[in-house]
């Protein structure tokens, strides 16, 4: 178990294409382990049977489903990611650290395809349930830049969204920075090397640690 409370810790990592959010997630978890906690990496759109059918068809370049259809699949996706995933995790004491959550809705239908928040956080509200982040963190980078690491990363063809205009990304963008801003939400230069943006993430998610023990920052 991590902590007195007995509740692990939910720390979301959130941004647009080649943020880099995979890497860091995958290093927030490392150095939480070696801290001694246990800890769920964990993704969305997609992790799970049932997640992962829906994430093919939210991606498939060949689709084009309706934006409030595409608002729906991903709340479905969220629904089955809460109740199979995240929340069985975080009650058994291990920390979640997951790569997108609410907010990439809100940036990608709400903000870039024009929906708006409340239609969003609507569709959203069974899903997510009442189980929301204790940090989300964004990752900031310019999306022509993100893009191109994106299409590096990945070695394949690009998918649905990623296909998008660079308009679209640069709304995307424009809808996590203010996002973070209204919610009083880190935002962390994603530009930077890979350590460095790794050091970021890892001191607010040590700061939020020691808020939940009363300790310090050691």
């Amino acid at each position: 178990m991590n902590d007195a409370a007995g509740r692990g810790i939910f720390v979301v990592l959130e941004g647009g294409e080649g943020t880099g959010k995979t890497t860091q997630v995958r290093a927030l978890a490392a150095r939480l382990r070696e801290s001694g906690r246990e800890v769920v990496e964990t993704f969305e759109p997609g992790d799970g049977v049932v997640g992962g059918r829906i994430r093919e068809l939210l991606l498939d370049p060949g689709l084009a489903p309706e934006p409030v259809t595409e608002v729906l699949l991903y709340a479905a996706d969220r629904a089955e990611h809460v109740r199979t995933v995240v929340r069985p995790a975080l009650a058994r004491g291990a920390d979640v650290v997951c790569d997108r959550f609410l907010w990439s809705s809100l940036a990608y239908q709400g903000i870039a395809r024009g929906l708006g928040a409340r239609l969003v956080e609507s569709a959203n509200a069974a899903a997510v349930d009442g189980c929301e982040p204790d940090v989300t963190i964004v990752l900031d980078v310019d999306p022509g830049v993100g893009l191109v690491r994106a299409g590096r990363a990945c070695g394949r063809a690009p998918d649905r969204i990623e296909s998008e205009s660079l308009e679209f990304h640069e709304l995307v963008r424009r809808g996590f920075r203010d996002l973070a801003a209204v919610n009083g939400a880190p935002v962390v230069d994603a530009g930077r090397g890979v350590d460095e943006v790794g050091e970021s993430c890892w001191d607010l998610v040590r700061e939020l640690l020691a808020t939940r023990s009363g300790g310090d920052r050691r």
